[in-house]
């Protein structure tokens, strides 16, 4: 696993040991970068279910004013603060080791604010809607927040109130859907 572009170009990064995270692949996160490329420069990034950090890393390397990783997993935490030392890129990041919702209501209490959300919940376990709703209620969005849910291609996209689906890609197993607030 490495960082495709940008400043940290070529840095490999570590993934935590064991079978508790998937790490998106290098094919899917290239084709989502190159979706949302110019939206990155200055962009403040919130990388939810971070597992190593790979993707908000990807986004500081490609120009985001800052990124805020968010993963319940000590190992995960641990990893995530190797990679973002390994690439340069700590100075632009914090890391919570929080339950999602937890640190959704944290963020909100600290009047931050994103312009992009990713958000790569397990697979087949109901993360998605109850951190979707969270989001949309936290105030934490800004009004043209994107927000990039990675799911399985086989289980729905979950309608959320406040929310629309304006783009997906699919690939074989792996389906990204692109939401926005509505208006």
């Amino acid at each position: 696993m490495r960082v495709i572009s940008g400043t940290a170009r070529g840095c490999n990064l570590s993934a935590p040991e064991g079978l508790d995270t998937r790490p998106t692949t290098d094919r899917i996160k290239e084709t989502l970068f190159n979706i949302i490329a110019f939206d990155l420069p200055g962009c403040r990034f919130l990388d939810l279910f971070s597992g190593s950090g790979a993707i908000g890393i990807e986004a500081l390397s490609r120009g985001a004013e800052k990124a805020v990783f968010v993963d319940s997993s000590e190992k995960c935490r641990k990893v995530i603060e190797h990679n973002l030392k390994h690439t340069r890129l700590e100075q632009r990041a914090k890391v919570l080791t929080k339950d999602i919702i937890g640190a959704i209501d944290h963020l909100a209490k600290t009047g931050e604010k994103f312009d992009m959300v990713f958000m790569d919940p397990p697979y087949m376990e109901g993360f998605t809607e109850p951190v979707l709703t969270a989001l949309v209620r936290s105030g934490i969005l800004d009004e043209d927040a994107r927000i990039i849910v990675e799911r399985s291609s086989k289980t729905e996209m979950p309608s959320v109130e406040g929310l629309t689906i304006y783009r997906e890609k699919e690939y074989k197993t792996t389906t990204i859907s692109f939401l926005t607030l509505e208006e």
